[in-house]
Order: structure tokens, then C-alpha cells, then sequence
């Protein structure tokens, strides 16, 4: 369905300012310090995941008398303190939330911990990183909040059925749909966005090689700077899958993947987005329990309404979880017990 109520302003509505604004210094120090309290409180966690995986994640407790939990996940190379995050978590925070910025394997510099190689086909690890969490957090309901391949990666999960019970809702901000749409649009859109990625992943390939020496070499997949090659290297070298093909297809959410959805969940996604092709989202299966929003403006992960101010997707978020948060079963169990 169509979102009227974000409207950014004149200068704001170019998707390629949207989604590279975030990352930029002015925005950066504003958000840093509406987040300084988050920040502040904040502890590492080691989760054990299961069949030895180990994930890192910051928790910042919450108020008490508000009992609930957000945990958010970043996109591909991003980090616990991407600004986008940082942004959400600030005001999740600020209304009570506790929450746990949670870093997929390989991302944050957390390269030494796993031998086995980041791949965005490693759903196992979220669905792990998720019951570990549960367990810490005992019956303080949680509400899930992903941007990009975070998304992808909880609304994956989310239709899996080892969900915690405790899991409320997620929320998927400009989640990936289908990865191989995705790659084209890196390949043949603004070449920024690819340099970007080749750099970042180029990095972080070089420290998991540093981490594990002996044990990787990458000089063949990084030879090339091109994503496609890369990534084609990766699945033949590192993965089981037979080809790229059947790689990609294998984290794709379109088609029937969500059908199995056990919680209320919503994407929030942007007609302009230059990474995600907005079309994919109508090869979703429908289901009762998925709600998909798009708005005409907000490029990818921005939603931005100023340079200073909360995101729309923030605000967004924090709508969904107060909503379906009052007809939690954990929170009514909550309420009756104190």
C-alpha cells in the first residue's frame, strides 16, 4: 500500500542524496549524539549460535516498566554503528526500548571469530544469534527492525519455525528482494554504488585473510573489482551451491519464501530506491501476515526528513512495535503478573 505521510522536502527528494546523506559527517555527528545515552550503556554479547558460531552484539538495557526489546541488524558491510542504526536505536532507546545492535558474521571487525566465511545464504546464524538472545532476555518480548540484507535476513527468519515465542514483530526497512535484480541494478545503475561495495567487501575479504592465515586466499576474488566475478568466485570456492544462480536464489524473498511468516511483519520500501527494484515487490506471496508500505520517495535505508532529525523509517518502526506490542502475548503475561 502507499505511504502519503512521508514527504521530505524538495531538496530531499533525490534517492541518490537519500541514501548516501546517512553516511556523510554532518549526519553522522547528529545522530552520534542523540545516541550518546545508547551508547553510553552499552555492553558487548558473545551469542552462541549453535554448531560453534559465535556472533557479537551490543545490548543497551531498556526502561524496566516498558519490558520489551528491540534487536536491530545492519545491511551487508555495514556495522552495529552504522548511522542508520545508531538513528533507529536512539530513539527506540529514548522510548524505552532496550536494544541489541546485532553483527552478522564477518561485519564490525568480528572477522577472527568463525573460520567459515560470511555468505548471505548463512540464515542459521541469525536464527541462532535470535534464540541465544531470547534466552538472555527471558520473557522480555522482542521486535525485530532489519535494513537492507538485515531485512532480508529477519523476514528469512522470521519464517522459520524455531522462532522464539518471545518474537512480537519485525520490521524490514528497504529489505533485499530479490538479489539477483539487485546485483543487476549495482552493475548497470550509479557506479558509486558498486565501488562502494568492491571497496568495503575488498577490505573486509584482506582482514578475514589476516584473521585465518592458511586458511584463505582471496587473490583471485579480488583480482577483478567487479561483483558479479566476485561473488561467482565466492560461491564456487566457499559455498556448497553449484552455481551464482542458484546462490542468489537461495536468499531471494520473493515468490513463496514468506508464506510461512509466524509473526506480523512489515516492509517499509521507497519507489525510488536505486538498489532494490521496487517492481520485486509485487512478486511477494501474499499473506495475511506481511504488510508492505512503499513510499514515492526515500532511496535506500533513508527516509531522512532532515539533516538532524529521526528517520521516517525510525518513527515507522517505533508505530509498528507499540501497536502490535499491546496484543503481545508476553506483554499481557507481563501486565496480569505485576
Amino acid at each position: 500500500m502507499p505511504d502519503t505521510r512521508f514527504q521530505p522536502a524538495a531538496w530531499l527528494r533525490n534517492p541518490h542524496l537519500q541514501s548516501i546523506l546517512p553516511s556523510l559527517p554532518p549526519r553522522r555527528y547528529f545522530t552520534s549524539w542523540r545516541a550518546r545515552a545508547l551508547l553510553a550503556s552499552a555492553e558487548p554479547w558473545l551469542l552462541d549460535c549453535g554448531a560453534g558460531v559465535r556472533l557479537k552484539a551490543w545490548y543497551s538495557p531498556g526502561s524496566a516498566a516498558r519490558n520489551r526489546t528491540a534487536v536491530l541488524l545492519h545491511g551487508w558491510e555495514g556495522r552495529t554503528d552504522s548511522c542508520y542504526v545508531l538513528s533507529m536505536a536512539a530513539l527506540l532507546h529514548r522510548a524505552g526500548y532496550g536494544i541489541v545492535r546485532l553483527a552478522l558474521r564477518d561485519h564490525h571487525r568480528t572477522q577472527a571469530l568463525n573460520q567459515g566465511l560470511f555468505h548471505s545464504c548463512r540464515l542459521s546464524d541469525v536464527t541462532g544469534a535470535l534464540r541465544a538472545i531470547a534466552a538472555r532476555c527471558g520473557n522480555t518480548p522482542l521486535f525485530l527492525a532489519g535494513f537492507s540484507l538485515g531485512g532480508n535476513f529477519l523476514l528469512r527468519a522470521c519464517a522459520e519455525p524455531a522462532l522464539p515465542e518471545t518474537v512480537g514483530a519485525v520490521v524490514a526497512i528497504s529489505p533485499v528482494l530479490d538479489p539477483d535484480h539487485t546485483l543487476r541494478a549495482l552493475e548497470t545503475g550509479w557506479p558509486v554504488y558498486h565501488r562502494y561495495f568492491v571497496r568495503r567487501w575488498s577490505r573486509s575479504l584482506r582482514y578475514k585473510q589476516r584473521c585465518w592465515p592458511g586458511s584463505y586466499d582471496f587473490a583471485e576474488l579480488l583480482r577483478s573489482g567487479d561483483l558479479r566475478q566476485m561473488t561467482d568466485v565466492l560461491v564456487r570456492e566457499c559455498t556448497d551451491f553449484p552455481d551464482l544462480a542458484c546462490y542468489l536464489d537461495g536468499y531471494a524473498i520473493t515468490g513463496a519464501r514468506l508464506l510461512s511468516l509466524g509473526v506480523p511483519a512489515y516492509i517499509l520500501a521507497a519507489a525510488d530506491d536505486p538498489i532494490i527494484p521496487v517492481a520485486d515487490l509485487s512478486r511477494l506471496a501474499p499473506t495475511p501476515l506481511l504488510r508492505v508500505i512503499r513510499c514515492g520517495h526515500g532511496g535506500h535505508c533513508g527516509f531522512l526528513t532532515s539533516l538532524y532529525a529521526s528517520a521516517y523509517c525510525d518513527q515507522f518502526a517505533l508505530e509498528q512495535f507499540e501497536a502490535l506490542g499491546r496484543g503481545h502475548p508476553r506483554l499481557q503475561e507481563a501486565r496480569s503478573t505485576s
